[in-house]
């Protein structure tokens, strides 16, 4: 396990949108508890499966103890660049996507995001897993996937 990056009363921003897992009660699972990009102050540290550190976090603005991974949270202090997309969204090629003048993702193409770059001198660019390849891909050649019919209902 990783030595611990935070203590008791350390200011940390949540970088991926937090829902209820189950585990918070009085609210629906799956719904949102806490936005990407919001701050809290740590309030406990301690672990799960004896593998992951979760840092209990108190979000000030919505007046909620939330447990958060360690690969979830950056410093307060730390840059914070808003990006439109999150890790695990389903995101689809705006155009076409090649490696060494070879085409491997088409526009409409879907992938999943694995990493979010948010500290790139170009802007936000993404780890996208696509059929058969990860590429690093710029936020400008991403849209969101098109929402099937079956998903929606």
């Amino acid at each position: 396990m990783e030595p611990l990056r935070f203590e008791y009363g350390d200011e940390v921003r949540v970088t991926r949108n937090v829902r209820n897992d189950g585990t918070f009660p009085g609210m629906a699972t799956g719904s949102l508890l806490v936005r990407r990009g919001s701050t809290g102050i740590v309030r406990d540290v301690g672990t799960f499966l004896q593998d992951q550190t979760i840092y209990t976090v108190h979000f000030l603005d919505e007046d909620r103890l939330v447990g958060c991974r360690d690969g979830e949270l950056i410093g307060g202090d730390d840059p914070w660049v808003e990006t439109l997309i999150e890790f695990g969204d389903t995101v689809a090629a705006a155009l076409s996507l090649g490696v060494r003048g070879k085409i491997v993702a088409g526009p409409g193409d879907e992938g999943e995001v694995l990493k979010v770059l948010r500290d790139l001198p170009g802007g936000p660019a993404y780890h996208i897993r696509f059929p058969g390849r990860t590429l690093l891909v710029p936020e400008t050649a991403l849209c969101a996937a098109t929402v099937s019919e079956v998903e929606e209902a």
